[in-house]
């Protein structure tokens, strides 16, 4: 028998029992639909997730800091009586030399190295003042890091400082009165900012230092660390924390607070920083939490996935009721077929064809159900998450339920293959009918 009769024939097969063809696909449109539905809302899930974590659109970096491994006490006999000395020989510091030793890893792109300010400061512009945290960046610009501008340029010299979103829009006024309304917040790119720096001497008198910087560039505020910093270059930085502290700093003996390692792509990172966690420091990265979150959404898609086929087993069920039916009433015509020349092979092709069509009509109505569905659900949610985003500020997701192209084929396939596997057994019982028996069946 020729495919297109055999499609032929199936097709007008199913049309003469147009009601119990329909019945039975609706609990394959049903089943169809629950694992689109839920397989979706898992994805969706799954990218809102993973797209609004604080702080990680750069999955290429690791953030690496010194290991000061365990500080212990040695008893110090004798003399005046017992003291005690810190003693750690376990540390494990970033220094210029830690720096080469991570360049010198496969896959490292670029390792950056950054300083904090040491010592209490506050920035004024005018009459206005704003606590910020400031930090030293060992790069020419600020594009490595990838942060959003708003305006100006990344770039950074000596004196100059791109300021962060959330520090540009937190200026006051220390003498505002009750009542006054608050001062209108600066334009701050091309301004001269002051950082006045604090600190003690043993006498307890404050001693203070001034720093005039240009701000060159405005970060855009994008609820990440660069919002709240006065980014600056490391060697200014370096200077201004000697003079809190009254000492020359020495890389080799001091390292540095932290580094940033950039990686050649985000494939290489977890690699990356399990070896320079090998190597003594502590690194970590982004891409870390990410690979977590992923697995466990993966997981839900399998259990959400389970429970949508649960009602696909339940329409299995019912097509190989359906199907057994079908060759109890047909038990005659099948034992004709066979008369007239039919094959075991073409009457397993003809049962069994019957049992897919019933597979692919429910499944693609359950694909135009769930898709449907997971569109209204999506708009509904969208408009909710809407009204509570403008009440508290949050970020919106792009969408809830995301049904990709694979998901819809693959859902329209697995009801195709559950239709064969459900009809198998009635299809095999059909084909094994002895063509005398068939005929004389009343």
């Amino acid at each position: 028998m020729h495919f297109f009769d055999l499609v032929s024939l199936v097709f007008d097969n199913l049309g003469r029992r147009k009601g119990r063809v329909a019945l039975t696909a609706i609990g394959v449109v049903i089943g169809t639909a629950a694992v689109i539905i839920l397989v979706s809302l898992a994805i969706g899930l799954q990218r809102s997730a993973t797209s609004q974590l604080y702080g990680i659109a750069d999955l290429t970096r690791i953030e690496v800091y010194p290991n000061y491994g365990e500080v212990y006490y040695e008893e110090k006999m004798g003399g005046g009586g017992g003291g005690g000395g810190g003693v750690n020989t376990q540390a494990k510091l970033l220094t210029p030399q830690a720096i080469e030793e991570i360049k010198a890893i496969p896959g490292v792109r670029q390792v950056i190295a950054r300083d904090y300010l040491q010592t209490q400061a506050i920035l004024k512009y005018g009459k206005l003042e704003n606590w910020g945290s400031v930090m030293g960046v060992d790069v020419d610009n600020l594009d490595v890091f990838e942060f959003p501008l708003q305006e100006g340029t990344t770039q950074l010299d000596h004196g100059t400082a791109v300021i962060g979103g959330w520090v540009a829009k937190n200026f006051y006024d220390p003498q505002l009165r009750p009542g006054q309304d608050p001062p209108e917040q600066p334009q701050l790119l091309g301004q001269t900012l002051r950082l006045v720096m604090s600190k003690w001497t043993m006498d307890g008198v404050e001693v203070k230092k001034t720093v005039n910087l240009r701000i060159v560039g405005v970060l855009a505020e994008a609820r990440s660390e660069a919002d709240g910093f006065l980014f600056v270059r490391l060697d200014d930085m370096t200077a201004w924390n000697e003079w809190a502290s009254g000492r020359r700093i020495n890389r080799n003996k001091d390292g540095y607070n932290n580094v940033i390692v950039k990686a050649e792509s985000a494939d290489q990172v977890l690699d990356i920083t399990d070896q320079i966690n090998a190597l003594g420091y502590q690194a970590y990265a982004s891409q870390s939490y990410v690979e977590g979150i992923n697995s466990f959404f993966t997981i839900l898609q399998i259990i959400f996935g389970g429970v949508g086929a649960i009602a696909l087993l339940v329409a299995a069920i019912g097509i190989a009721n359906t199907m057994t039916m079908a060759i109890l009433e047909r038990t005659r015509e099948i034992g004709l077929m066979k008369a007239i020349g039919a094959t075991n092979r073409d009457i397993l092709s003809i049962f069994l064809g019957e049992a897919a069509g019933i597979g692919l009509i429910g499944g693609l109505g359950g694909v135009a159900v769930g898709w449907l569905s997971g569109q209204m659900l999506n708009a509904a949610a969208l408009t909710y998450l809407a009204n509570q985003a403008a009440e508290g500020g949050a970020a919106l997701p792009s969408s809830v339920v995301v049904s990709p192209l694979w998901l819809l084929l693959f859902a329209l396939a697995f009801s195709i293959l559950v239709g064969l596997i459900s009809g198998l057994y009635p299809s095999l019982r059909a084909a094994a009918l002895v063509p005398v028996n068939a005929l004389k069946y009343e």
